[in-house]
């Protein structure tokens, strides 16, 4: 269960790591890939750790790549987070990245939503083998790496495990707060995906940066690390859990309801009798209310996908 936190409480939990100090980094988006990365970096066992930072510094990213997060920060794994985004046009495996679970399905195996050229849960699998592999080239288990420290943070993003036919919320026009959705070239923004990508995480924030939010998240959740390790890893039911987050919030708490579309194949906004159109019609509004219920989910899918991603390292390098 979520817990919501009494505004004092959580201003104390800021006061008090601050009060610990933080190292700097670049700033789900660039500043919830980058917290993932530095909670999970915390529960890593020290030979995990120390492999994870000797197979990225050995193998290091392409100074030439431009980095849409801009440039390195000093912590490794903060900065391979990100990577997966940067290289995901050239190497073309944008599919990589989410599974498309339609909203109203049935609970059961997620293979069956995951499409040819691939998903989020595949991808996790295929990459942590590439990792494991004690004779494959040290440059694509580092890029193995990255991918999956990148792969468990989207995993734990609703919008990544569910579709509406609306190309997992891009094609869904939101007010949010003061500012009113505009389009361009059949493309929306603000967009219910971005507002949970990055708005709703940067609000939630209050201008901490990944370190001292990372600091807040593992105080919030000490108590319940020990319960996620205790579950073990289970990727399927990590997306199923996504995929209830979008519908009890994500969809569920914006005003008005949003329609249960049936599944169509959806390449854009202007598929599915014009999904972007109709949906920036029903003129939908994420306000306080909408902030207040979705920041607690925020914060407990990052420290989860922080937690769980560490289970898989340490799990990962323990067998070698």
């Amino acid at each position: 269960m979520i817990r919501f936190v009494p505004a004092s409480a959580r201003s104390f939990l800021f006061v008090l790591v601050l009060s610990l100090g933080c190292n700097s980094a670049w700033g789900w988006g660039c500043k919830g890939h980058q917290t993932v990365a530095l909670i999970a970096e915390k529960q890593l066992t020290p030979q995990a750790r120390q492999f994870v930072e000797k197979l990225l510094a050995e193998n290091p990213i392409d100074l030439q790549l431009k980095r849409y997060c801009g440039g390195a920060t000093r912590d490794l794994m903060a900065d391979a987070s990100t990577w997966a985004d940067d290289v995901r046009g050239t190497a073309k495996n944008g599919p990589w990245h989410y599974i498309d679970i339609p909203r109203g399905a049935a609970r059961g195996p997620v293979g069956p939503y995951c499409g040819d050229g691939g998903c989020v849960t595949q991808a996790i699998a295929d990459q942590l083998a590439i990792l494991k592999d004690k004779n494959a080239d040290p440059h694509k288990r580092a890029d193995a790496l990255r991918y999956i420290i990148h792969f468990v943070g989207d995993l734990h993003m609703p919008l990544h495990a569910t579709s509406n036919n609306d190309e997992g919320g891009n094609c869904v026009p939101v007010r949010y707060f003061r500012r009113w959705p505009q389009e361009h070239h059949d493309s929306y923004t603000p967009n219910l995906h971005s507002v949970w990508d990055t708005a709703i995480v940067e609000r939630d924030m209050e201008g901490a940066e990944p370190p001292e939010y990372a600091d807040f998240l593992g105080l919030l959740f000490s108590a319940d690390f020990a319960k996620w390790q205790a579950a073990g890893v289970h990727v399927d039911d990590w997306a199923w859990e996504s995929h209830d987050w979008a519908e009890s919030i994500v969809y569920g708490a914006l005003v008005p309801k949003v329609p249960l579309e049936n599944p169509a194949t959806v390449h854009s906004c202007t598929d599915a009798n014009n999904i972007g159109n109709r949906m920036l019609h029903l003129n939908l509004f994420a306000g306080q209310s909408y902030q207040e219920a979705a920041g607690p989910v925020v914060e407990q899918r990052i420290a989860q996908a922080g937690e769980r991603l560490a289970m898989i390292l340490n799990e990962a390098v323990g067998s070698l």
